[in-house]
């Protein structure tokens, strides 16, 4: 009994705020409900009728990165006033993402359009939450009217796989994704990369293994649960636009990332890392990441 107990402990220790999480999510979904069934509301989950709630969600996880990570975010001025692509590292948990919504929509009242895995549809209970904060799966059709629309949208080309698969050690798997490139160059808008400081110490992976990686190659279901939830220093830098060129190709964009200019595919992956090499300690250290919650020097 003892040493059940002892690991049931350990297991929740490791486990529960990303669990927490889970369940705030979930709660969330639930007030979205109410207040649609309150209001007997049918409108387009994307109108402007649900600001009012949506400020209240925003509201709410502000003050959770606040208080659990002491989130800043910084580089607005670099958002576009008009439509652009939003390109980010995708951590274990894309807290940090969530964070980064709800000081823009409170900062802004600027709604980003945001291109989830499929996966992500086949959650049970969520889909009223996915529509009010605009998730969608991000065809090219869709990207497309949302940026003729005016939205930001954002994508990580690494999505599920360097959520599971990256480490400490920030490693970007994009493989041969370009298609945001192809679709910025269709629209002819900017690239805006985006990066969050400490956020695989935050919430990290267990190191991989061919079982899990071979089960997540043949299913693309996330299997491996992230674990972790420490208090360390969230801060979200988004750099400088790379803007539309009609000279240069989708492959090209891609390619600049690998031979260290800016980034449009390659362009936009060597701005995602130049990121990362600027603001992040490498490999990530957990104590250090902690310790930046008292560091004034970085205000």
């Amino acid at each position: 009994l003892i040493i059940a107990s002892l690991t049931i402990s350990a297991i929740l220790v490791f486990f529960i705020v990303p669990l927490t999480i889970v369940v705030f999510i979930y709660l969330t979904n639930i007030l979205l409900l109410v207040y649609q069934r309150n209001n007997e509301l049918k409108a387009d989950p994307l109108s402007d009728v649900w600001n009012s709630v949506r400020k209240t969600i925003a509201s709410f996880w502000d003050i959770y990165a606040r208080i659990w990570h002491g989130y800043e975010l910084h580089g607005v001025k670099n958002l576009p006033e008009g439509p652009g692509i939003l390109v980010y590292y995708h951590g274990a948990i894309p807290i940090d993402y969530l964070y980064f919504l709800s000081r823009l929509f409170l900062w802004k009242k600027r709604l980003c359009l945001s291109v989830a895995d499929h996966f992500v549809f086949r959650l049970p209970g969520l889909r009223l939450l996915l529509g009010v904060t605009g998730v969608i799966p991000g065809t090219r059709e869709e990207c497309l009217v949302a940026l003729k629309n005016g939205y930001l949208v954002s994508i990580s080309p690494g999505g599920v796989r360097e959520a599971l698969f990256s480490d400490e050690s920030y490693q970007l798997m994009w493989g041969n994704r370009k298609g945001f490139a192809q679709v910025a160059l269709e629209a002819k808008v900017p690239i805006i990369p985006m990066y969050t400081q400490n956020v695989r110490e935050g919430y990290r992976m267990f190191k991989e293994r061919r079982f899990f990686r071979q089960l997540y190659e043949s299913t693309r279901l996330p299997f491996t649960p992230p674990y972790g939830g420490l208090p360390v220093k969230f801060r979200t830098y988004i750099g400088k636009p790379i803007p539309y060129d009609p000279n240069i190709t989708a492959e090209e964009l891609v390619e600049k990332v690998f031979k260290g200019k800016f980034l449009f595919s390659f362009q936009t992956k060597t701005a995602v890392q130049d990121l990362i090499s600027k603001h992040q300690t490498i490999p990530g250290s957990i104590w250090k990441a902690l310790l930046e919650r008292f560091d004034k020097r970085r205000k």
